[in-house]
């Protein structure tokens, strides 16, 4: 039988990160999750088995992340790095707390970026590393504010790294619609095509299994703000003017 996988989680402890690590745990993987709650991220790795390691970090403070890939690279070499993480806060640009900006832009961001640095050297020989954008990084949405700027900044990043690593890492990225987590239950406004955690996991698994760069889900929401993305911005700002109306 084949050895399996070892898989590093990031953003685990909640939402699609632990519907993803129930799903992986049922293939047989062995897990390492990580996220700052180490709390909860021990009550779920006790939950999986105890073939799995809960390793709390913050994305956000290089120090925390290279402190987890040195404990990692003395367990096993990696099959999958799958990165999630990610903070939120809904509302208008010209309401948002400046601190809160800065803090998101360092977690969704600056993380991401962190990852994209230490992750690759922890895999092994084609491995795979999986970074999470959103379709709200399409095009700018009202109330997108900052989270969609890093979502978009995301998206450059991991188009760049796919380009830098092929040939040595299955570079791959993840854009999610509205799926139903606490972050998102705090929108005070119509989300078309709500999918729950545990859809979400399944439609990450199956697309990391095939062979395109992006994993997009659910389609009846991607497809049309793909569309949105490549008009022209004589069609495509009214459009989303009137979404503010």
């Amino acid at each position: 039988m084949p050895e399996p996988e070892t898989i590093w989680i990031i953003g685990a402890s909640d939402g699609i990160g632990a519907a993803l690590a129930r799903n992986y745990a049922r293939r047989g993987a062995r897990l390492i999750l990580s996220a700052r709650s180490g709390d909860r991220l021990q009550d779920l790795a006790s939950a999986l088995g105890p073939s799995h390691i809960a390793l709390p970090l913050d994305v956000s403070d290089r120090a925390s992340v290279e402190a987890a890939a040195d404990r990692i690279a003395q367990i096993a070499p990696v099959d999958r790095v799958v990165h999630l993480a990610a903070l939120y806060d809904p509302g208008k640009i010209a309401d948002l707390d400046p601190d809160t900006a800065a803090q998101i832009v360092a977690t969704n961001l600056t993380g991401s970026f962190h990852i994209a640095q230490v992750a690759p050297p922890l895999l092994r020989q084609g491995g795979q590393l999986a970074l999470c954008g959103s379709v709200a990084g399409y095009f700018g949405l009202p109330q997108g504010q900052i989270y969609s700027a890093t979502k978009a900044g995301v998206i450059n990043l991991v188009q760049s790294l796919r380009a830098e690593l092929t040939g040595r890492v299955d570079v791959r990225l993840i854009n999610p619609g509205f799926v139903d987590t606490r972050l998102t239950q705090r929108n005070d406004f119509h989300m078309p095509a709500m999918v729950t955690p545990d859809a979400a996991a399944r439609a990450i698994i199956e697309g990391l299994d095939g062979r395109r760069f992006e994993v997009h889900f659910p389609r009846r929401l991607t497809w049309p703000l793909k569309l949105l993305r490549i008009l022209p911005y004589w069609a495509s700002l009214p459009l989303t003017r009137r979404l503010t109306q």
